[in-house]
């Protein structure tokens, strides 16, 4: 009898530990992240910040996180290129990688990355991968070309100009916009977004130029800047984003052009430099986080990574929330499988340090607040200095996600 109860004993402690093991499957694993980004080139800057966030990112979050895996960041260098990121992507995919992180490099390389990655994961069914995107932000991306296996973390180009139409509803000074972008899907998609919007929400307001130029081409923007000043304009709105959108401000800067400017991207890496001193008060930018949020979680982050990084800034923020969300979305899946992980991502809800957002499940786009913050001088409030400039970005405006948040189209086709 004894005998029995201990063989009992011994296949219930069996079983639990087997159910243990079960739940915490991926437990233990390393789980590699190929990053398909410039590290060379004129956009390195961008791509190499990028980088350092997305390591410091995983070295932090694969000490503790509810499924008990490493990260490990694999770079492969794109050289801003369509072509080569293809080719990057092949050599990723052969290396066995199976989470594919791509943004700094635009929606062009992001669109071709979703469409490789779909006719890969068709034709090698159990060698599936999936595609997190921090920053490409065309809004086909997650609606006609929208995937099963690309999940978008940062807001798109028409919910941020959902944020700038309704700021410049609001601000008086505002008469005569110009349009200036880089000739690219997003460029594309902020001079139609901001036709449309600012049409909608602020029609008095006259747009008196719109101007798409070659995307990573232009060394001096002053013929650009000649057009603004001979237009009237008061203001510039702008998508463009690393080495061509220091080129304007220091173009404008050098012609004296007194504007203000609604950006997407004048907070990214090496571009408040640019910037300096001039602009104070009138350049502006619209995303999902800024220098001096209140939230002790992202001061104790920028302060972090300001430390191991100190001539750089914690300037990409959608990245703190992709590795929130893929470690919740791996304990949830019990797996480390990319199509079980994908499963688990879709409408996800998981606290930010901007509260609670949530992955959208119909287009796998984050729903989440946006911020207008304003250039400005260090103050007694805002204490951050940017890249030892003496400034600082200041909130304007808080935008609350279903204000930003806008319809999708998408059609998306599920794997079975």
């Amino acid at each position: 009898m004894k005998m029995v109860k201990n063989m009992l004993a011994a296949s219930v402690t069996a079983a639990l530990l087997l159910g243990a093991g079960g739940a915490h499957a991926q437990a233990g694993e390393t789980v590699r992240i190929a990053v398909i980004d410039p590290q060379s080139g004129p956009f390195a800057n961008i791509g190499l910040n990028i980088l350092h966030t997305l390591q410091f990112l995983a070295e932090r979050d694969g000490k503790n996180n509810p499924a008990g895996v490493k990260f490990e960041i694999v770079p492969f260098d794109n050289k801003m290129s369509g072509p080569e990121s293809l080719n990057v992507l092949k050599a990723a995919i052969d290396q066995g990688i199976r989470y594919v992180v791509q943004g700094g490099s635009g929606s062009g390389v992001a669109g071709a990355l979703i469409d490789a990655i779909n006719k890969h994961n068709e034709r090698n069914p159990g060698k599936e991968v999936v595609f997190l995107n921090y920053a490409a932000v065309d809004p086909d991306l997650t609606n006609s070309k929208c995937s099963f296996y690309h999940f978008s973390f940062d807001a798109n180009t028409v919910m941020k100009m959902e944020a700038i139409g309704t700021a410049i509803k609001e601000d008086k000074n505002v008469k005569k916009v110009y349009l200036l972008n880089q000739n690219y899907g997003h460029g594309q998609q902020v001079s139609k977004y901001a036709k449309e919007i600012l049409g909608r929400k602020a029609p008095n307001v006259q747009i008196v130029g719109d101007e798409l130029h070659p995307f990573g081409q232009v060394k001096d923007f002053a013929p650009y800047i000649a057009k603004v000043k001979a237009s009237g304009a008061d203001t510039i709105i702008t998508g463009n984003f690393g080495n061509d959108l220091s080129l304007v401000f220091k173009a404008a800067k050098d012609a004296g052009l007194d504007v203000a400017f609604y950006t997407y991207y004048a907070g990214a890496a090496g571009t408040p430099t640019a910037i300096g001193n001039t602009g104070l008060g009138k350049i502006k930018f619209v995303y999902p986080s800024y220098t001096n949020m209140t939230s002790p979680e992202y001061q104790a982050i920028f302060k972090a990574f300001n430390q191991k990084f100190p001539n750089e800034a914690f300037a990409t923020s959608p990245a703190y929330n992709l590795f929130k969300a893929l470690p919740l979305a791996m304990a949830k899946a019990k797996s480390t499988d990319p199509v079980k992980v994908a499963k688990a991502l879709e409408n996800l809800t998981f606290k930010s340090f901007t509260g609670d957002v949530t992955m959208r499940g119909t287009a796998h786009q984050l729903q989440q607040p946006l911020y207008l913050a304003t250039w400005n001088k260090l103050d007694a409030k805002n204490t951050i200095d940017v890249e030892k400039t003496g400034n600082t970005w200041t909130l304007e405006k808080t935008f609350e996600s279903y204000i930003s948040s806008t319809p999708t189209t998408c059609q998306m086709k599920r794997p079975a």
